[in-house]
């Protein structure tokens, strides 16, 4: 009986959690979706010198942010889970707040004060001084979005985060950005007028749907030393990993030889950042999901999920991956109308780095969950110099090319010295006998017909998503034929059959039973 009790409790995380991947998914392709239709947006319509000043208003952004969050987007889920008093969960929420808010509001004065220099260093003389001063302005309006969301995590509730983020955040920002390009004729400004008008209102309701979860109002015991303690390593690790993502805007600003080599790379970059959406959806629940299970001593529990998850990652990524890879000049013409040969080869390049996270899995968050935070400070601040290095020695010599390569290699070695960190403190690693065979087999057999595929034909907007729905469908049933799946494989299959309202007899074929 207690082993039945064990195996169906067991179930029932895996299958909540799978549950929550396929709902995020969809506000997490929406809000990438919106992303990508931003940079697009703005690159088809703004000249070269204006989308470029545009890509560094945002590195500004996002640094920020990181960095004025202390920690707390991941100290606030975990501390959250981990409570069973109101006021204890109401503390770690007014905690995240107000030394949160207190930093963004720090940093936004700090952008204002020194707007001029910042203008003339980063973006040239001729960029609109209010440019800064508009993402200046949105720090501490998407700090707090931000804690709301951690929050709403922390109670290990999907869809508020859904709404107020990924729907109401992102499709607004891109409605307020339509207007004002189109119906005031705003140029590169609008961008920040968007960001600051759907922080606002995003942030509001944020808060009006947490409340619905957790009443703001009322006695509450805060656990600063503690959250702080916990955090303090991560606002480093959250800042050197942003570097990751946003320095080599502002390198290339400053140190290529070529005019607009930001806005260049930029045609390339945030296609291959979206790879990693498709880790991030098992990500919002599985930090508060491995933290809870991690005080309950049941560790072996965690290892399970994470073997699971991530090669289920692996194989819904794949196809993009190697769409990315194998036919990124076409990708970067039907998307920018771009073909400029630099913004391929980072295109490429970049996303070998990217997909590198997904091999991994949830590998910081499984180190975050049990309270390894030192080391995550460690690992990023690694990745985070060799990048910087390496843009020091790359960009002034081959420009976009050399910032993507710095990127890649700084992402791969973070992700290859994270999994060994984690695998050495914990025992948990990615790798299974079923993960290893999925991880060897897609690329070996599917990279070699991709290539000799796209030196004959040339992809258009009608079959480019042919040939990534193609070859996703060609990838599951490799990994199902060759013996790849287990017996917990058929858990996400049925989430996935659920929401498309369909079933796959052929594939249960090729799942082993429990009993076996």
């Amino acid at each position: 009986m207690a082993n039945e009790q064990s195996s169906s409790a067991e179930e029932s995380n895996l299958s909540s959690l799978v549950s929550s991947a396929s709902l995020v998914l969809v506000g997490s392709l929406f809000g990438s979706f919106s992303k990508l239709f931003e940079q697009v947006l703005l690159g088809r319509v703004l000249s070269q010198p204006a989308f470029d000043a545009f890509s560094k208003g945002f590195s500004i952004l996002m640094l920020s942010t990181t960095i004025a969050l202390v920690g707390f987007n991941e100290g606030i889920p975990r501390f959250m889970s981990r409570f069973d008093d109101e006021r204890d969960v109401r503390g770690v929420w007014v905690t995240g707040i107000v030394i949160a808010g207190l930093a963004g509001i720090g940093i936004a004065v700090g952008l204002l004060a020194g707007g001029d220099w910042i203008r003339q260093v980063f973006f040239g003389a001729d960029s609109p001084p209010l440019l800064v001063t508009l993402f200046a302005l949105a720090i501490p309006l998407v700090v707090g979005l931000r804690v709301a969301v951690g929050a709403i995590r922390g109670h290990e509730n999907t869809i508020y985060r859904t709404y107020a983020y990924d729907l109401l955040y992102n499709g607004l920002r891109v409605g307020i950005l339509l207007v004002l390009l189109f119906g005031v004729g705003m140029g590169v400004l609008a961008a920040g007028y968007a960001y600051v008008i759907a922080a606002v209102v995003a942030v509001v309701v944020a808060h009006v749907l947490l409340n619905r979860l957790l009443s703001l109002r009322g006695p509450f015991r805060t656990h600063a030393g503690a959250m702080v303690r916990f955090s303090l390593p991560l606002v480093v690790a959250s800042a050197v990993s942003s570097i990751l993502s946003q320095v080599d805007t502002l390198m290339l600003g400053a140190l290529a030889s070529a005019p607009n080599a930001a806005g260049i790379y930029n045609y390339g970059y945030p296609l291959a950042a979206g790879l990693p959406v498709i880790l991030s959806v098992f990500g919002f629940l599985y930090l508060p999901l491995a933290s809870r299970l991690d005080d309950d001593s049941n560790r072996a529990e965690v290892d399970r999920i994470y073997k699971i998850t991530t090669k289920w990652i692996y194989i819904v990524a794949f196809p993009l991956f190697l769409t990315f890879v194998a036919f990124s000049g076409d990708v970067v013409e039907i998307v920018f109308d771009v073909t400029d040969p630099r913004s391929s080869t980072a295109l490429a390049i970049l996303s070998v780095g990217f997909f590198s996270s997904a091999a991994n899995g949830r590998c910081q968050d499984t180190l975050s969950a049990f309270g390894y935070t030192t080391y995550i400070l460690v690992v990023n601040t690694a990745a985070a110099v060799l990048n910087i290095v390496l843009n020091i020695v790359l960009v002034p010599t081959y420009g976009v090319v050399g910032a993507a390569l710095a990127s890649a290699l700084s992402f791969f070695s973070l992700n290859v010295i994270a999994m060994l960190v984690l695998w050495r403190l914990s025992g948990i690693s990615p790798f299974s006998r079923s993960t290893v065979k999925t991880f060897v087999l897609l690329p070996l057999v599917l990279f070699p017909l991709a290539f000799a595929l796209s030196s004959v034909v040339e992809l258009s907007i009608v079959t480019l998503p042919l040939f990534a729905i193609g070859a996703g469908l060609v990838a599951v049933a490799l990994v199902a034929v060759t013996g790849c799946l287990q017996a917990e494989d058929e858990i996400p299959i049925e989430q996935i059959e659920e929401r498309l309202g369909i079933r796959i007899p052929v594939i249960h074929r090729y799942i082993p039973s429990r009993r076996e």
